[in-house]
């Protein structure tokens, strides 16, 4: 057996983010850990799922632009830690109550498929 395969069993797989969940994800990240620029929302994502959730930019920083259009984050250049200008993104009176709505929702529906996957008696 070749140590590439080996090495990618040991590794978590990637997970589908699925339909919808990114920008809950991200208001999420946000509401937890205050301002935050692209890299870091990713690696914190990536550090809860385990490595199950890798996002690359390409998927984020798309995600992060919707949100600013939508008045649900803000952004602005600021200097991170390592003295790089990025822009760092925070959550917004409207995306809190948006985040709420969207985790009642989210609830609601891991609720019904948790009762669809009990067995029937």
């Amino acid at each position: 057996m070749s140590n590439t395969k080996s090495q990618q069993r040991n590794q978590p797989s990637k997970t589908e983010i699925l339909q919808g969940t990114l920008d809950l994800m991200v208001l999420q990240t946000l509401t937890a850990m205050g301002p935050q620029h692209g890299y870091a929302i990713a690696a914190r994502l990536e550090q809860v799922s385990g490595g199950a959730i890798r996002l690359n930019m390409g998927t984020l920083y798309p995600g992060l632009m919707r949100l600013e259009q939508r008045g649900l984050v803000r952004a602005e250049w600021r200097v991170t830690d390592t003295s790089r200008r990025a822009r760092f993104y925070s959550i917004t009176a409207s995306g809190r109550r948006r985040l709420e709505t969207e985790k009642a929702d989210w609830e609601r529906m891991v609720s019904i498929m948790h009762a669809l996957f009990q067995p029937q008696e």
